[in-house]
């Protein structure tokens, strides 16, 4: 049984159109969990309303990405759950997604599957994976590198967002749930995938499992919308904040080989002064 976990935090709207579409999955094998962290916009109410097989959980507002989805993960742990899938609210599954899941982690059981990311409205793929370059800061993004042909089944990646990832549960018995205390929202799904791969555990995009996405509704992009000090601030400094500079050094002490640390950490730190005034 697959436990998949939802964190959330009002903008029911996209709690809704992503339900729905798990509603009309070919297969049904899996639970929902909901965990509301103080939204006030009426989520709640309804997905008791018109979601009576989502199972909810709640937070006090203080919970944010990480907290939320370890109290998901960890209730579902505890109902012996055979996979996690880790979903965003702002997303919705295509038809086929769960039994494209299952497919490949039946020949992949001990891999955490990632899913690739579509535009909606267009069907533009956006997303499918990337490799990490320690040493210079730089990654090579799927996308850019395979042909078209190519972007199907699974392929190799160091690390992978949350927004759709497929996590066997012994996974959460070797190496523990996603840590909340140092990274408390962004970075902390790529910090829990690197560890996973240091554990021996194989990470993929799974380019058959596609997701469509909304990708000027995530946070960052709203905090780059009509730049100023203040949104420069939050950036660099705000627990949502995108470039937010402790979250970075902390992921980076945690997980970058220590001869590449100085190279890894000054250029980064560079990209997040300044990057924001350049995108």
């Amino acid at each position: 049984m697959i436990y998949i976990i939802i964190p959330v935090f009002n903008r029911k709207h996209f709690t809704k159109d992503c339900l729905l579409s798990l509603r009309e999955q070919t297969n049904k094998n899996f639970k929902i969990v909901v965990v509301d962290d103080g939204s006030t916009d009426g989520t709640s109410d309804m997905l008791r309303a018109d979601f009576s097989e989502v199972d909810i959980l709640f937070g006090d507002g203080n919970l944010f990405w990480t907290a939320a989805t370890n109290l998901g993960i960890k209730y579902a742990l505890e109902k012996d759950a055979s996979h996690i899938l880790t979903l965003n609210n702002d997303v919705i599954a295509l038809p086929d997604y769960i039994e494209k899941m299952i497919y490949w982690s039946e020949k992949y059981p001990n891999a955490l599957l990632g899913s690739l990311a579509l535009e909606k409205g267009t069907d533009k793929p956006t997303y499918g994976g990337e490799i990490i370059n320690w040493a210079n800061h730089t990654y090579k993004y799927l996308l850019d590198q395979l042909p078209q042909e190519e972007q199907k089944g699974l392929h190799k990646v160091t690390h992978f967002p949350g927004r759709g990832l497929l996590i066997p549960s012994q996974v959460f018995n070797k190496i523990g749930l996603y840590a909340e205390k140092a990274l408390p929202h962004y970075m902390a799904d790529h910090d829990f995938t690197h560890k996973a791969l240091r554990n021996n555990f194989e990470i993929y995009c799974n380019f058959d499992a596609k997701l469509y996405t909304y990708p000027e509704a995530s946070g960052d992009h709203q905090n780059r919308k009509k730049k100023s000090l203040q949104k420069y601030y939050n950036h660099l400094f705000d627990i949502r904040g995108g470039g937010n500079i402790r979250n970075f050094i902390v992921y980076t002490f945690r997980n970058c080989p220590p001869l590449f640390i100085p190279s890894f950490l000054s250029i980064g730190l560079a990209k997040r002064v300044f990057g924001y005034f350049l995108k």
